[in-house]
């Protein structure tokens, strides 16, 4: 089955993918203001036959297509796209860059493209599969908020239950490249927020204060060495100070002070333990300073470590390989966080164990290989976030469609399509 998916591919009409994509680059919206985006999506969908259901937790939609009569042995498979975008000013240049200073940054106008081509493909091929295929489109994944939104306003009864969960991402790559690995692929991140309250008093006179500043500064001191000196180098984990915030005069000592840690781990045990000896560390430290009050700490933007099924892995990879040869090549693990997972955790155990994510090139092929030559890929090859971030459309917008149908098509695909 797997070899002729690029025939089905090749037979459907996909000549409206770059209008459709051009219009979402140029209009980007920010996670959980994508109206117009969520518009552009539900009047592509339109041509297809499926049952549509939008404004899930905000802009969210599910498309849901089915075909045959459904029996228990059919699988039921859900493919996710993003759709938001980043408050980025674009400087990429092209004629079709966005003018409103946010940016599709992350490829996001990709994913929802290549989606609603595997939305096309499921429609003008009903003779090739059988089963039913959930095609959503996530709003506000850049705040990680969006995937809890759908979940919180009912997702779980609204849709089929899926056997499988799958997504994909575009990252800095030979276009066309698609990677892919087993078990953890994302690492798992927590923000921490800490007050630290100390006792205000005139710059004049630090002996009846207790300086909040100082015991903040020693805290993000004594915070870089739990990473190094408490987490084996065999394990990852990260913690990074994104926010250090005191006072706003020059002769005033403030009463408080606040840090805002971001930590990424692949391993929830690793989480348990690093965050753990950031709460040892705050309170160590405050107690050390004659800190007479409790610190504030705070936990937000939790997303869950994205850890791809080993089933699900050895039942796709094989048609990626197939279909993509040399092209199709192995992931390693990426330090970004997706909350993505949230979605087959809501299902529980069997959900968690039955999803897969995986990673499109999208970097022109020469501008890839002469950076590989020079040995700069890390200086000068765009990444994702940056306002320079440009996907080679062709090459890429065909390997999302085609990995997109790839995976699908491993579970619902007929014999001998």
């Amino acid at each position: 089955m797997s070899t002729s998916i690029e025939a089905i591919v090749d037979s459907t009409d996909l000549s409206w993918q770059w209008d459709f994509y051009r219009g979402l680059h140029g209009h980007p919206e920010l996670s959980g203001q994508e109206e117009w985006t969520a518009a552009q999506i539900v009047a592509q969908l339109a041509a297809y036959d499926a049952t549509v259901i939008d404004h899930i937790g905000g802009h969210g939609i599910v498309a849901i297509f089915t075909n045959g009569d459904p029996k228990d042995s059919d699988a039921t498979v859900l493919l996710r796209a993003d759709i938001d975008a980043l408050p980025v000013v674009e400087t990429t240049g092209a004629d079709y860059a966005s003018k409103n200073g946010n940016m599709h940054a992350c490829g996001h106008d990709m994913h929802a493209t290549a989606l609603l081509g595997l939305c096309a493909i499921l429609d003008a091929n009903r003779d090739k599969w059988r089963g039913t295929v959930i095609a959503l489109f996530q709003p506000a994944e850049e705040n990680g908020s969006g995937a809890l939104a759908m979940l919180d306003d009912g997702l779980v009864g609204r849709i089929p239950r899926p056997d499988v969960f799958l997504a994909q991402h575009i990252i800095p790559g030979p276009a066309g490249t698609v990677f892919s690995k087993e078990g953890p692929t994302l690492a798992g991140s927590d923000s921490i927020e800490i007050i630290v309250h100390g006792r205000s008093a005139h710059g004049s006179m630090p002996h009846t204060a207790i300086d909040p500043t100082y015991v903040a500064a020693m805290i993000v001191v004594r915070l870089q060495g739990i990473v190094g000196r408490e987490i084996p180098p065999s394990e990852f984990a990260v913690a990074s100070v994104g926010t250090l915030e005191a006072g706003h005069s020059n002769n005033i000592i403030p009463g408080e002070a606040r840090i805002v840690v971001n930590c990424r781990t692949y391993d929830e045990s690793v989480r348990e333990r690093l965050n753990a000896a950031i709460e040892r560390v705050v309170r160590a430290e405050c107690a050390a300073s004659g800190v007479t009050a409790e610190p504030t700490i705070r936990y937000f933007a939790h997303t869950p470590i994205t850890n791809n099924s080993a089933e699900v892995f050895a039942r796709v990879r094989p048609e990626f390989d197939s279909v993509f040869g040399a092209g199709s090549q192995d992931a390693r693990e990426w330090t970004a966080s997706e909350d993505f997972t949230n979605i087959p955790r809501a299902y529980g155990d069997a959900g968690r164990d039955s999803s897969l994510y995986w990673f499109v090139g999208c970097t022109p092929v020469d501008q890839w290989e002469a950076a590989a030559a020079a040995g700069t890929l890390e200086r000068t090859i765009p990444v994702n976030h940056s306002g320079e971030f440009l996907p080679d459309f062709s090459p890429t917008v065909r390997a999302c469609t085609i990995a997109a149908a790839s995976a699908v098509f491993a579970y619902v695909g007929t014999e001998g399509s």
